[in-house]
């Protein structure tokens, strides 16, 4: 197995794998960008075509810089293409069958050291790792979002992950200039597991009436000083992306206070998501977004 990662396929060029694709990128390292469709390909292109350019107009890098790392993606419409990769990343709805799906159909297709890494953010590894025909190599990188943005990639080892594998990742994430923080194989990890109760319960405090959505997250971003308040961040994050972790903590743990709030359930199910969808505790199609409870 190499110990630098020179070239990377990206399975999923929505908000995650657009991310991971841009730092990569602008870390020297070649990218392979996949999707179901061409259109859904092109589109992360131009996200991390815009990202770039706003990065160069604030001079965080340079016009040459920017030029380089838009230069080293490429649309990859064939699961053929990344036979020859290093390191295979499955960025891909958080959907275990999904998942599988995706590792059934290239693990016959690559190279027998290459690596396979998941950014699932509350999947067990272990048993994603059992659908592949490489558990050893196997791992789970779970980037932060915005990727550009965020300097964590938490790194989860499953069961059969070895030694060599694990070093890899952990290069892999100097690499491109973020810092690991190692979690054990269970339900939603570490930075879930904290993260998102918290929101089921801040969901919760508006179901019950105790507050409106105006009021928690004001109260969060003034009271306890976060950045953003969480119901905000629940929109930011994709209110079907979070009750598919709460899901995964409620099952996993058998524990009811892991829940999901049913007013997360009833959002999922009238299709609003948060920002993806336009709309979520807030409606984001006028100029400002205004609170929908």
């Amino acid at each position: 197995m190499k110990n630098k990662i020179a070239t990377i396929g990206i399975i999923g060029a929505g908000q995650m794998g657009s991310g991971i694709a841009h730092v990569c990128a602008l870390h020297g390292i070649r990218v392979l960008l996949n999707d179901v469709t061409l259109e859904r390909v092109q589109a992360g292109l131009a996200t991390v075509d815009g990202n770039l350019a706003r990065q160069a107009a604030s001079g965080r890098i340079s016009e040459e810089e920017r030029k380089a790392a838009i230069g080293r993606i490429a649309p990859c419409m064939s699961y053929e293409e990344l036979a020859e990769v290093d390191l295979v990343v499955e960025s891909a709805t958080e959907s275990e069958v999904v998942k599988r799906k995706i590792f059934a159909e290239i693990c016959p297709l690559l190279g027998p050291d290459t690596m396979i890494a998941t950014n699932t953010s509350s999947l067990s590894i272990t048993r994603l790792a059992a659908a592949t025909d490489r558990p050893e190599r196997f791992m789970g990188m779970h980037f932060m979002n915005p990727v550009p943005v965020m300097e964590l990639v938490e790194l989860v080892r499953g069961i059969a992950t070895d030694d060599a594998t694990f070093d890899l990742a952990k290069s892999f994430v100097a690499q491109i200039g973020k810092k690991a923080a190692v979690a054990e194989d269970f339900p939603a990890f570490m930075v879930n597991r904290i993260l998102l109760p918290m929101i089921n319960e801040a969901i919760y405090v508006l179901y019950e009436g105790v507050g409106s959505v105006e009021a928690i997250d004001t109260a969060m971003r003034l009271g306890a000083n976060h950045p953003m308040g969480p119901l905000q961040l629940a929109d930011f994050i994709g209110l079907d992306t979070c009750l598919s972790i709460m899901q995964v903590l409620y099952e996993g743990l058998a524990d009811s206070k892991y829940r999901p709030c049913p007013l997360l359930v009833k959002y999922v199910e009238a299709g609003w998501l948060g920002r993806k969808t336009n709309r979520g505790f807030y409606d984001y199609r006028g100029p400002k977004p205004v609170p929908t409870r």
